[in-house]
C-alpha cells in the first residue's frame, strides 16, 4: 500500500471508530457537576427569560421549567442540592431582562444561569439589538462569577407577529453568540422542530397555545437542558402534577369561621358538588354557580370561558365538558380545549382550584369515533399539569361515588 493509498484509509478507519465509539463531549460545567453530585454544596440556578420561564396559566400556575429541571437534576444526581430561581416575566425581551439583571438575577449570586428570551424580541426589537443585549447578559453574568447557557426559545406555531422564518433567524444569532462567546448552548428549539417532524401530534400537544409551551413542552425544556448541564439523559415523562388538587378549596374549608368557599361547577357537578365535601355548612357557607354547557359546541364554551371565570375569581372550578360539545376537527378540539382550561386557570400565580373531570366519569360508555377524543381529553390535562377526575378500566361504580371519594380523598391534602 502506497502513501497515497494510506492516508485515505487511516481517515476511513478513524471515521468508523468515530461513529461506533464517539467521543464524550467535555464537561461544560466540572464544578457544578461535581457538587451536584457529592451533594457537597447547594447550586443555586437562575432561569431567565419571558413568559415562556415564568409562571403562569400555561403550565397551570404551580410549576414551570424551573422546577423541572431542579427535578431532573435530582433524578440524575440524587444527593444533590438545588436551588430554583425563576426570573421570568411575561412579554419582556432582552432589553427588559437587562433592566432588571441584578435584582433579579445577579443579586442571588447564582452558580449558573440559563437564558432564554426570543419569543418577544422577535415581535418588538431588531436582531442587532436582541445580539447586543445577549452579548451583554452573558458578560454580566460572567463579571458575576456565574456560568451561562444561552437557550434557543422552543418552536412555535407561525403567526403575523412571530412568524416561523423570523424566529429562525433570531435562534441562529443566538446560536452565533454562543459561538462567538463561547457559552454553552442548549437548542431547545432544534429539538422541538426535531420533535414535531418525527411526531406533529406529540409537538402539537406541548403547546397551550400558538407559542407558549405547557407542562408536557415545559418537561421537555427540562430535559434539554439538563442534559446540557450533566451530559446525561432523564424523563420527566412520568412526573405527575402537584399532590394537593384542592388546596385553596380545603385550607378555606379547614379555617371555617364563617368563610366563604366560591365554587364554579359544569352539571351535573354543580348539584353534587355540595354534598360531595361532607361539611358542616354551619361553618362555611359554599355557594355554587352553573357554568351551562347544555347544546353549546367547543368553540362556544371557550368564548364563554374567556369572560367568565377570572371575572369571577372562584375557589373552586369544575370543568365537566361533555361529548356532546363537538369541535370541527381535530386541532379545533385540541385548540378548544387548552383555551377552556387556560380560562379557568388564574392569569399567573395559581389563585384558586381547578379541576377536569373526564366524561367517563357519569357517560361510561364511548359513543363510537369518540375513542381518540377520550384519550386526548386524558392527554391534554396531564400536558397542562391539572388533575383529572377519571373512571378507571373496569371500575362499574356511578359516577356520584367516584366523584364523591375523589373529592374526600384530596380534600384531606394538605400542601
Amino acid at each position: 500500500m502506497n502513501s497515497t493509498s494510506v492516508y485515505p484509509f487511516i481517515f476511513f478507519v478513524v471515521f468508523q471508530l468515530a461513529t461506533l465509539f464517539p467521543l464524550k463531549s467535555a464537561e461544560p460545567f466540572p464544578g457544578i457537576n461535581e457538587a451536584l453530585e457529592k451533594g457537597s454544596q447547594k447550586v443555586k440556578i437562575v432561569c431567565f427569560g419571558d413568559s415562556v420561564t415564568g409562571l403562569y396559566y400555561h403550565t397551570g400556575g404551580e410549576r414551570t421549567y424551573t422546577d423541572m429541571l431542579g427535578i431532573a437534576l435530582k433524578q440524575i444526581h440524587p444527593k444533590a442540592s438545588v436551588e430554583m430561581i425563576n426570573a421570568g416575566i411575561s412579554g419582556h425581551t432582552t432589553a427588559n431582562g437587562l433592566g432588571r439583571i441584578d435584582p433579579h438575577v445577579l443579586a442571588h449570586k447564582p452558580d449558573l444561569v440559563t437564558v432564554m428570551f426570543g419569543l418577544n424580541d422577535v415581535a418588538k426589537d431588531s436582531i442587532e439589538k436582541y445580539r447586543a443585549n445577549l452579548i451583554e447578559i452573558v458578560d454580566r453574568c460572567r463579571a458575576a462569577g456565574s456560568k451561562v447557557i444561552l437557550c434557543t426559545p422552543n418552536a412555535v406555531i407561525t403567526t403575523p407577529a412571530r412568524p416561523v422564518e423570523k424566529l429562525e433567524a433570531y435562534c441562529e444569532v443566538l446560536r452565533e453568540v454562543a459561538r462567538s462567546k463561547n457559552v454553552v448552548l442548549c437548542d431547545s428549539y432544534n429539538g422541538f422542530v426535531e420533535m414535531r417532524k418525527a411526531d406533529p401530534l406529540k409537538w402539537r400537544l406541548t403547546l397551550s397555545d400558538e407559542i407558549h409551551p405547557n407542562m408536557a413542552g415545559h418537561k421537555v425544556i427540562a430535559e434539554q437542558i439538563a442534559e446540557t448541564i450533566t451530559g446525561e439523559r432523564t424523563s420527566l415523562q412520568k412526573v405527575g402534577p402537584p399532590d394537593s388538587p384542592l388546596s385553596k378549596t380545603g385550607a378555606l374549608l379547614v379555617k371555617g369561621g364563617g368563610g366563604r368557599v366560591s365554587i364554579v361547577a359544569m352539571p351535573p357537578f354543580d348539584g353534587l358538588v355540595i354534598p360531595a365535601m361532607k361539611r358542616d355548612q354551619a361553618k362555611v357557607n359554599v355557594s355554587v354557580s352553573q357554568w351551562p354547557v347544555e347544546g353549546l359546541s367547543l368553540e362556544q364554551l371557550r368564548k364563554d370561558a374567556s369572560g367568565r371565570i377570572r371575572k369571577m375569581k372562584p375557589n373552586l372550578v369544575l370543568i365537566a365538558i361533555p361529548r356532546s360539545a363537538k369541535a370541527v376537527d381535530q386541532e379545533k378540539f385540541i385548540y378548544t380545549q387548552y383555551w377552556i382550561a387556560n380560562f379557568s386557570l388564574s392569569f399567573g400565580k395559581k389563585e384558586w382550584d381547578t379541576v377536569v373531570i373526564h366524561p367517563s366519569v357519569m357517560k361510561p360508555a364511548i359513543p363510537k369515533g369518540e375513542e381518540k377524543n377520550d384519550e386526548l381529553i386524558r392527554t391534554l390535562t396531564g400536558a397542562h399539569d391539572m388533575h383529572l377526575i377519571d373512571r378507571k378500566p373496569g371500575d362499574d361504580r356511578n359516577g356520584e361515588e367516584i366523584f364523591n371519594e375523589w373529592m374526600q380523598i384530596h380534600l384531606a391534602k394538605k400542601d
